[in-house]
């Protein structure tokens, strides 16, 4: 059994944003040897999200505007008064993001067959940005023989 990881950095440009990181998670997968296991694509952002979707652009407009609808980014949170009193430590009002994700998650896994990734016809993996753009880090965690 192995166990491989890699991370590599993404540079997101605004919130919402689904940031499509297939081609680098094939590239992994492709690089780690592996015939048979799977991959964990992680997030190590409590606002950004790993989701696997298609990449339709009307689709993801959608997703954008559900996201908002169901966290608006203008609510009141708690959570932005108290980063409004810690601003001096770079803090952002950004409860909207930390809501928003908890409904999407930090991690999907795929499995690898035959050296390969396998995905439906449609499907791609997406860093999901939810807060501002940044440089944000995702770690694949390759696991199989």
């Amino acid at each position: 059994m192995k166990f491989l990881s890699q991370t590599f950095d993404i540079r997101t440009e605004h919130g919402p944003q689904f940031v499509d990181i297939t081609d680098k998670v094939i590239e992994a997968a492709e690089s780690s040897g592996l015939s048979n296991g799977f991959a964990v694509v992680f997030s190590k952002h409590t606002t950004a999200a790993i989701r696997i979707n298609e990449a339709e652009p009307h689709l993801i407009r959608d997703m954008e505007q559900m996201l908002e609808q169901i966290a608006p980014s203008r609510h009141d949170y708690a959570h932005n008064r108290f980063a409004h009193a810690l601003s001096t430590n770079g803090e952002r009002p950004n409860g909207h993001s930390h809501c928003q994700h908890i409904l999407l998650g930090a991690s999907e896994s795929v499995p690898i067959v035959d050296g390969q990734l396998v995905f439906g016809q449609w499907q791609r993996i997406f860093l999901v940005e939810l807060d501002h753009g940044r440089d944000r880090q995702v770690v694949v965690h390759f696991v199989g023989e």
